[in-house]
């Protein structure tokens, strides 16, 4: 699976540094020397990366064979992906990557779905869950401990337990979106979540702050 870890920005200095923006959690191992990186568009890569550093907060890099600034600047908005195992995990406990939280069903302890989470908003204070409800409205759910009590990666669920006022029990539907297409398209085996091509690589972290 490929996930975007990076955009590269304007040239820094003359030898062929360039200014990045970082997409990933982990900008060490993605985006370390040596490694070697797809781009989109596909024509400019594959790019690899010689050296890095961080310079007043950002990072800077510099592509083999890019030894000046016109060759920097020729790179400018090019985005930089990774191949990612699907199956890989942060190293840290209680993160994810945002590719292994969308599209898990969000239900209550009793097994009340809520709804499928469609995104992951990374806020400076902590993240949140977007999730699309089955009559088509949004709802922000904090990834914080006290309110998701459980990530079931096998399963394809994040278990809630959601303050009063969080959610309307009342508009909670027993009936999955999956399960109710799966109703219609008649009997089948339940399928994973599909791999987000070329997404964020972002990760989310559970009481993240």
């Amino acid at each position: 699976m490929q996930l975007v870890v990076a955009r590269i920005g304007r040239a820094h200095g003359i030898k062929g540094e360039v200014t990045v923006e970082v997409r990933t959690d982990e900008p060490e191992l993605r985006l370390g020397p040596g490694a070697v990186l797809h781009t989109d568009p596909a024509s400019a890569g594959p790019l690899t990366i010689e050296t890095g550093r961080v310079h007043s907060g950002r990072l800077l890099l510099r592509f083999e064979g890019v030894a000046d600034r016109n060759g920097a600047e020729a790179l400018r908005n090019i985005l930089l992906i990774a191949d990612i195992d699907p199956e890989e995990l942060p190293d840290g406990e209680d993160e994810y990557y945002d590719h292994q939280l969308v599209d898990l069903d969000v239900v209550l302890a009793d097994g009340t779905e809520i709804g499928v989470i469609s995104e992951i908003s990374h806020l400076p204070s902590q993240d949140l869950f977007i999730v699309e409800r089955p009559d088509g409205s949004e709802l922000m759910i904090p990834f914080v401990s006290e309110i998701v009590t459980e990530i079931d990666l096998e399963n394809q669920r994040a278990v809630i337990a959601p303050p009063p006022g969080l959610i309307d029990d009342a508009d909670a539907v027993v009936v999955s979106a999956r399960e109710a297409e799966a109703e219609a398209d008649g009997p089948s085996e339940a399928a994973p979540a599909d791999d987000a091509d070329a997404g964020s690589g972002s990760g989310a972290d559970k009481d993240a702050s």
